[in-house]
C-alpha cells in the first residue's frame, strides 16, 4: 500500500483527495490544523470515510510541528511515497494597500510551508531512490493579474523553487511536478483578509472597490452550473500518482487557463536548455518536461 501525506485536507482540493486516494487504495495521511477542535468534524468525517485515512494534527506554518507530525508519520510507515503540498490562503485586494505582514502570511502558508515539508520528506524518499512531490501552485504562479499580487507572488515564488528542485532531485528518482488551478469554487477567497493600509485604500478612489466587486462576481461563477468541477484537480493529483517516474510533466494545468498552457509550452523548452547552457546536462539530464 502506497503512502500519502496530503497538506491543508480541512477542506477543498485537499479534503476530496484525501478520500479519493484512500478509496484507491492509498494509505492516507491526511494534515490539517485544529483537528481535535475547530476541525474535529472533518476529520470525523475523513476517518469515518475510510480505515485508509489518518487525520494528523500539522501546521505548515511553524517548523516544530511540521517536523513532529511527519517524523511521527515516517515513525509509523518507513517510507512516504506521495506528498501534495495542497495548503494555500489567498488574499484579494489593491496590492499597495497590502501590510509586510500580510504577504509574510501568505508566504509562510503557500511557499515556506511548502518547504517544510518538503525537507521533511525528502530524505527519506532519496535514501528509498522513489517518490513524488506534487505541489499545487495556480494559473497565476505564471502571469500576474492585477489585484492578487502579494498571493502570486507566493506562487511564482513556489515555481522557481519546484523547477529547481525538480532538475537537483531527479538523480535520485524523486519527481517534483506542479499542478495549476485556474479558478475554483473552494472556499479559498473565504480564506483573505482585506487589506491591512485603509488609508491607502482611500487614495484609490473607486478603483478600490473593485477587487471585492471581482470577488463577489467569481463567487458567483464557480458555483452556478457549468462552473469548473474541484473534482478535475484531484483527477490531476490521481493520474501524476499513477504516471510513471520519468514520464510526468512538470506543470498541469487544471480548469480556466487564461493564456497559461501557451506560456508553459513555450518557456520550458527554453527552461530546460538552462542545462545544457550551464553544462549540466550530463549531471542532472533525463528530466522530462
Amino acid at each position: 500500500m502506497k503512502k500519502i501525506i496530503i497538506t491543508g485536507s480541512s477542506s477543498g482540493f485537499g479534503l476530496k483527495a484525501a478520500k479519493d486516494f484512500a478509496d484507491k487504495g492509498y494509505q492516507v495521511f491526511a494534515t490539517m490544523r485544529n483537528p481535535d477542535g475547530k476541525n474535529a468534524s472533518v476529520k470525523a468525517d475523513l476517518e469515518n470515510h475510510s480505515a485508509n485515512i489518518k487525520v494528523v494534527d500539522m501546521d505548515v506554518t511553524n517548523d516544530a510541528s511540521v517536523k513532529e507530525a511527519i517524523v511521527s508519520i515516517l515513525a509509523e510507515t518507513g517510507t512516504i511515497d506521495i506528498l501534495i503540498n495542497n495548503a494555500g490562503v489567498m488574499y484579494l485586494g489593491i496590492t499597495e494597500a497590502f501590510s509586510v505582514a500580510q504577504a509574510h502570511e501568505q508566504m509562510e502558508t503557500n511557499y515556506y510551508g511548502a518547504i517544510r515539508t518538503i525537507q521533511a520528506v525528502l530524505p527519506s524518499m532519496r535514501n528509498a531512490g522513489t517518490g513524488l512531490i506534487i505541489n499545487t501552485s495556480s494559473l497565476v504562479g505564471r502571469m500576474s493579474p492585477p489585484f492578487f499580487g502579494t498571493y502570486t507572488a507566493t506562487k511564482h515564488a513556489l515555481e522557481g523553487y519546484s523547477q529547481a528542485l525538480r532538475y537537483e532531485v531527479s538523480p535520485f528518482g524523486v519527481d517534483i511536478v506542479m499542478v495549476e488551478p485556474g479558478p475554483f469554487g473552494t472556499g479559498l477567497l473565504a480564506s483573505g483578509q482585506a487589506p491591512a493600509h485603509s488609508e491607502v485604500l482611500e487614495t484609490y478612489g473607486q478603483l478600490a472597490g473593485v477587487p471585492s466587486a471581482m470577488g463577489e462576481n467569481f463567487a458567483q461563477m464557480l458555483s452556478s452550473e457549468g462552473a469548473p468541477d474541484p473534482q478535475w484537480v484531484v483527477d490531476a493529483y490521481l493520474k501524476l500518482a499513477e504516471t510513471p517516474f520519468g514520464s510526468r510533466p512538470t506543470r498541469t494545468l487544471v480548469g480556466i487557463t487564461w493564456g497559461v498552457d501557451e506560456i508553459n509550452a513555450l518557456t520550458q523548452t527554453i527552461q530546460d536548455r538552462v542545462l545544457k547552457e550551464m553544462q549540466l546536462d550530463t549531471v542532472l539530464g533525463g528530466v522530462s518536461a
